[in-house]
């Protein structure tokens, strides 16, 4: 599968919004990510196959600390290394931006999310109690000047 990663534009969003909380992920929705696109403190990217967006990911930076907001795959291209190339690609727009730290929440129960931070470089750092609705979240930190 030939996958390009690109910089989000507001197009890549509105070619999205018709089924971004069905085929994506139901937490994420327009008004945010549209909100999100055009904060200076924020960076998205997208992952394109075949003209069509089939996953996102953004950042958000605090001086020398970056929060991953989101990775996301659309759901039919799940488990086939969009969200490895994803997340690869954020870390190197953090280390671009010498950030320090990079932080992530995770769902307890997303197995297949946790084993490819863990892959990366990511450690557990804590737990946020009921973050996801009823599940925890683990608090996740890859240090990037090290690596």
């Amino acid at each position: 599968m030939n996958i390009e990663i690109k910089k989000m534009n507001k197009n890549h969003l509105e070619e999205i919004k018709e089924n971004l909380e069905t085929e994506f992920d139901d937490f994420w929705n327009y008004n945010i990510l549209k909100e999100e696109l055009s904060s200076d403190s924020s960076k998205y990217i997208v992952a394109i196959s075949k003209n069509e967006v089939i996953g996102f990911a953004g950042i958000k930076f605090a001086l020398d600390q970056v929060d991953i907001m989101n990775i996301v795959t659309r759901k039919n291209y799940r488990n086939k290394g969009v969200g490895t190339l994803l997340l690869r690609e954020l870390i190197s727009i953090c280390k671009e931006f010498k950030a320090n730290s990079i932080f992530l929440e995770v769902s307890e129960d997303n197995e297949p999310a946790i084993k490819l931070y863990k892959k990366l470089g990511f450690e557990n750092v804590g737990i946020r109690k009921n973050y996801y609705k009823d599940k925890n979240g683990i608090v996740m930190r890859y240090i990037a000047e090290d690596k």
